[in-house]
């Protein structure tokens, strides 16, 4: 046990601050796991795609998480969404190449004619 007041103190901030970072952390992994369940099933994706990306965002700004690594993970999060709401859509018949146009040339303005005296 500490026995200078200071370091009292810090104990007991440590506490604090370790007691929130747990549930800050642990309310990220759930957002986390729950928006890997709903792509399993198929249902509120884009609803829990938000609440995961908002805990992550929240986890980086009180410091419990990197901001690059959670910059990764809402990437990672994003890739899973976009290949789970990707269905494969039936092939698209080539469009008719349309012919491009010459671009027209500006026509030079017409010079003024200088007065000499």
């Amino acid at each position: 046990m500490p026995i200078i007041k200071s370091a009292k103190k810090r104990v007991r901030v440590t506490k604090k601050a370790t007691v929130r970072n747990v549930k800050t952390k642990r309310s990220m992994k759930e957002a986390v796991k729950a928006f890997a369940a709903s792509i399993t099933s198929g249902k509120n994706v884009n609803k829990a795609h938000s609440q995961a990306q908002s805990e992550i965002d929240h986890a980086a700004k009180m410091g419990v998480m990197h901001k690059n690594k959670a910059a990764r993970k809402k990437s990672q999060l994003a890739k899973m969404a976009k290949a789970a709401s990707a269905a494969p859509a039936p092939k698209k018949t080539p469009k008719k190449a349309t012919v491009a146009k010459k671009p027209t040339a500006k026509k030079p303005s017409p010079k003024k004619a200088s007065a000499k005296k």
